[in-house]
């Protein structure tokens, strides 16, 4: 899309393709698999599917960058100065589960310490 960075470009991609699903998911939030991560902090199957969709997706635009994702933990890329994206595949799990429609896909890149893009789809 004009006016959009290749990285931006690459993260909406993502946010894309694990949207389909989920949202699938969120009109059969009934039927989910659902376990406790802590006191008040769930984890659904909707929020792995998510994960691993949006991780297949950048891992195809970026392959040598690392991952900080929220359900599976930090996966070093090989090159240790190398960009990781930082993912949280459904930012507000609890509205999901809830059937209440105010939650996105979080997505950002971190180079050296700092952030330098992301998306809130």
């Amino acid at each position: 899309m004009a006016g959009r960075s290749a990285l931006i470009n690459v993260m909406h991609k993502a946010s894309m393709a694990a949207s389909k699903r989920m949202m699938r998911d969120f009109g059969e939030v009934e039927n989910l698999q659902v376990t406790r991560k802590g006191s008040a902090d769930f984890v659904s199957q909707a929020d792995i599917s998510a994960e691993r969709t949006i991780q297949a997706e950048l891992a195809k635009a970026r392959p040598d960058w690392g991952f900080i994702m929220e359900e599976a933990g930090q996966i070093d890329a090989a090159d240790k100065d190398a960009p990781c994206w930082i993912i949280d595949p459904i930012d507000g799990t609890t509205n999901f589960l809830h059937g209440i429609p105010h939650f996105a896909i979080s997505i950002a890149v971190m180079d050296k310490g700092k952030i330098t893009a992301g998306t809130v789809f």
